[in-house]
């Protein structure tokens, strides 16, 4: 649903009440109830032109070789739906070395691309910084600094455009003065466990005429501009509340009532997955504590192929993780931890403070604790009890426990690099297991139909299934044969082994031939690297020779 057609539905409802809500005559959505993740039918990507995937019977072929196997990697592998992520703006600004003047943004962004370990980099800002006026996009410095350093670097990018943040409040809110002007707001007090401020909270009234057109028009462009752009690796749907993350914590809602949010919400929602045809969208995981609509959203999300996203992990609620650990195998996570988000370690505790001492106190309020001091007891004072390792380290490893595909490294480039270099345990065992991480365990060779057959047993060697459709591909080195075809979607999943079949045209016994593989998501194909011992191909895939037809060792009936 693009703008003009939204705009237009919204006024044959009849629903504009005073400029205020456009949706509450709409009739109400069957909310989504609590439920396990495991094993619920989300439906799935589409597959063509299907691999056949066994089983592969002992009388189907006239005779069988092991050809080649491999080994996993132990390095990193970068391919499109897996990997770290950091971060070039995050809800505070960017890194504090600039904040407090010790460099430029533009080296802060390059310093971060420069990681060894680095594969996305993500800027996570308000809809004032990209939105000045009807019809125009002005991105703020960040947005040109990032993608010029992933293009340099050859790293994907993220994003995510804040309809609301307390962090700026109480001298401007999320959305532009122009929309601002236009658009009721609703004080939602102070009196918060979350937030201890002096001054109110004001939330907009996301139902508003006016803030849908805004919203709209913001949509449309960010599309027009964005999608379908190389490296754009996911966006985050833009969503209710504070930073995005669909909710105000324990403060109300601006909406009326239950179902003009959830009608709302619905309605933003479908606007971006109508828009974003190419870029994969990533929904929160939020619980609906703000009674905003987030069940529904999340199930219509999912149901269309979006990725999850969650901005907490080890003070996640038992359902976030329950339904993070088994959402569908087809569909990635984006995680985050904020704990410890500077990666500040003791001897360099000072050091921040004295940065810090130079920002405003109501940023200072949302940086998050940076405490990394050990517990001297088992009283659970902290996030996580007393834990036996640095805080860092145990996020990273639990990221794992859930099958994480990528995993949010903040802001602090120098920060992250001395942590990891005193504490690599977690960084080492990410780099070997984070997301999917694909290659050709098994390759037999078979005799059938008076050819070839090649039987391929994909291994995948991460903790997440793979974030699509798998393709598998045998060409020829002259690139006159290109055979292939698709894995069910999510195959192989995480720590399992799909088998496919490939048949090859006659004559082809005892040459080369080159397995390549790639990921297919919305329609839109990249190129996947194995995640190989064995040397692979600059463009990642893998040469293998085939066994000669005459050979006299072939297997059958042994």
């Amino acid at each position: 649903m693009r703008r003009r057609d939204f705009l237009k539905s919204s006024v044959k409802t009849g629903a504009v009440l005073a400029g205020v809500s456009t949706f509450a005559a709409r009739p109400a959505f069957a909310d989504i109830p609590d439920h396990l993740w495991e094993g619920y039918n989300f439906g799935c990507p589409q597959v063509t032109n299907r691999l056949d995937q066994g089983p592969f019977g002992i009388t189907q072929d006239e005779g069988w070789y092991t050809i080649f196997v491999t080994q996993p990697s132990r390095n990193p592998i970068r391919n499109l739906g897996a990997g770290f992520v950091g971060y070039s703006w995050e809800k505070n600004g960017p890194a504090l070395t600039v904040q407090c003047g010790q460099e430029t943004l533009d080296q802060a962004v390059e310093k971060m691309a420069a990681l060894p370990f680095m594969d996305v980099l993500y800027i996570r800002c308000d809809w004032r910084d990209v939105h000045a006026g009807p019809g125009k996009l002005q991105l703020s410095p960040v947005w040109e600094a990032t993608f010029d350093a992933a293009k340099r670097h050859n790293l994907g990018v993220g994003f995510r455009i804040q309809l609301s943040s307390p962090n700026i409040q109480p001298n401007k809110l999320s959305m532009p003065d122009f929309v601002r002007d236009k658009v009721p707001v609703v004080n939602i007090g102070h009196r918060s466990r979350a937030h201890s401020t002096s001054f109110d909270f004001y939330e907009p009234r996301y139902d508003s005429s006016e803030f849908q057109k805004a919203f709209a028009d913001l949509n449309d462009l960010l599309a027009a501009r964005f999608d379908g752009e190389p490296h754009l690796e996911f966006m985050d749907l833009m969503i209710y509340g504070f930073w995005g993350e669909g909710h105000t914590n324990d403060l109300p809602s601006p909406f009326p009532d239950y179902l003009t949010a959830e009608n709302t919400l619905v309605r933003m929602t479908q606007l971006q997955l109508d828009a974003w045809k190419k870029t994969p969208l990533a929904i929160n995981t939020q619980p609906d504590i703000s009674n905003v609509g987030n069940r529904q959203i999340q199930d219509m999300a999912v149901r269309a192929g979006c990725w999850l996203r969650s901005d907490s992990l080890i003070m996640d609620e038992p359902v976030q993780i329950e339904e993070l650990s088994h959402r569908p195998p087809w569909c990635a996570i984006v995680m985050e931890d904020g704990e410890n988000r500077h990666y500040v370690l003791p001897e360099f505790a000072a050091e921040e403070k004295a940065c810090l001492s130079k920002l405003p106190g109501s940023m200072l309020a949302f940086v998050g604790p940076d405490d990394e001091a050990e517990l001297k007891d088992d009283y659970p004072r902290k996030t996580g009890g007393p834990l036996e390792l640095p805080y860092r380290e145990c996020a990273g490893f639990h990221a794992l426990d859930i099958g994480t595909n990528y995993f949010g490294l903040w802001t602090e480039a120098d920060n992250i690099r001395r942590y990891y270099e005193k504490y690599p345990d977690s960084l080492r065992a990410m780099e070997q297991r984070l997301g999917y991480r694909v290659r050709p365990s098994l390759i037999w060779q078979r005799k059938r139909y008076g050819t070839m057959e090649l039987i391929l047993g994909i291994m995948n060697d991460g903790v997440a299934g793979v974030p699509g459709v798998l393709g598998i591909y045998a060409e020829s080195l002259d690139g006159r044969v290109k055979l292939g075809g698709s894995l069910d979607p999510g195959q192989p999943y995480a720590g399992q082994l799909r088998q496919c079949s490939i048949i090859l045209p006659k004559g082809m016994d005892g040459q080369q031939v080159k397995l390549r593989a790639e990921l297919e998501v919305k329609g839109v194909r990249r190129p996947v690297r194995w995640a190989c011992h064995e040397r692979t191909n600059p463009d990642g895939s893998l040469t293998i020779r085939l066994k000669k037809a005459s050979d006299p060792d072939w297997k059958k009936g042994v």
